[in-house]
């Protein structure tokens, strides 16, 4: 029996940086939806607890034990399971490639294992509570408050990453201000994609600032991203370096990945539906 499990990619719409615990965890403020698109996870009985990575972006994934499927297995306590890992989504991207692959592996395990998930993911790290529940909702604390968003519009995005992996500590090391407001407390309501970008206009993304220090790329991703045809909004996605363009429509995204794709062919572009 094999189990499969999609990883999709994840992208902070908004991300506010509200605080700092005594401990050094930062507070957040997010408002989270997932791609179509994704890493895809298999896991099967084998002996001991091994994993193989396939896929156009598989090069560089580690398959020890400091890949995070394997550690969300062994938080399970499972063992003798074979997982098959095929990349398709960049790593240090700021779109949960590692922590969504953990969400996946947490779910695979156990249906094929009959086991419960553990109440406490942190370990796995701060956005595996939200990749768990892999829909539209708001994350706040450290990552382990997680409310559904329902009624959003239907939302369309090119996402565009340089190549450029960025290391989330150091974009935390540069932000000035680690004390922001939050979003409003009670998110508005919707009736189109346009109106829901006009609102995330009003918002920000508290760490694209520090993330173009350390990675100045970006801010070339971001303005090829804005000066596409029908965009609604461009922002970063979580810290980088993924950005994303907005759209009312697939055909008006697709038509927008393909000739972002044309001008930039070193780059990882893709159109996608948010949800």
């Amino acid at each position: 029996m094999a189990i499969e499990a999609r990883a999709p990619a994840k992208v902070n719409l908004t991300l506010h940086v509200t605080g700092q615990r005594v401990d050094g965890y930062h507070l957040l403020d997010s408002l989270v939806l997932f791609a179509d698109l994704g890493d895809r996870l298999r896991v099967e009985r084998g002996p001991g607890l091994r994993l193989t990575v396939a896929g156009p972006l598989a090069a560089g994934v580690p398959t020890d034990d400091s890949n995070s499927i394997l550690r969300a297995a062994r938080l399970l306590g499972a063992e003798d399971l074979h997982f098959t890992l095929t990349k398709v989504l960049p790593t240090a991207a700021g779109i949960g490639g590692g922590t969504s692959d953990a969400a996946a592996a947490l779910r695979a395990v156990a249906e094929l294992s009959g086991l419960d998930l553990p109440e406490d993911v942190s370990p796995l790290g701060a956005d595996v509570p939200v990749c768990l529940l892999a829909r539209a909702a708001r994350m706040e604390g450290i990552g382990e408050k997680v409310t559904p968003v329902g009624g959003l519009p239907a939302l369309f995005a090119v996402l565009a990453n340089p190549g450029a992996a960025v290391s989330t500590p150091a974009v935390f090391r540069r932000l000035a201000s680690k004390t922001n407001p939050p979003m409003p407390e009670t998110l508005p309501e919707f009736a189109t994609a346009r109106d829901l970008a006009a609102w995330l206009a009003t918002q920000r993304n508290d760490l694209q600032a520090p993330a173009i220090a350390e990675q100045p790329v970006i801010a070339e991703v971001l303005k090829d991203l804005s000066a596409l045809p029908g965009q609604l909004l461009s922002r970063m996605s979580g810290s980088g370096a993924t950005c994303f363009a907005l759209f009312e429509t697939c055909a008006a995204a697709e038509a927008a990945a393909q000739a972002l794709h044309r001008d930039r062919p070193g780059w990882w572009v893709v159109p996608c539906a948010l949800s």
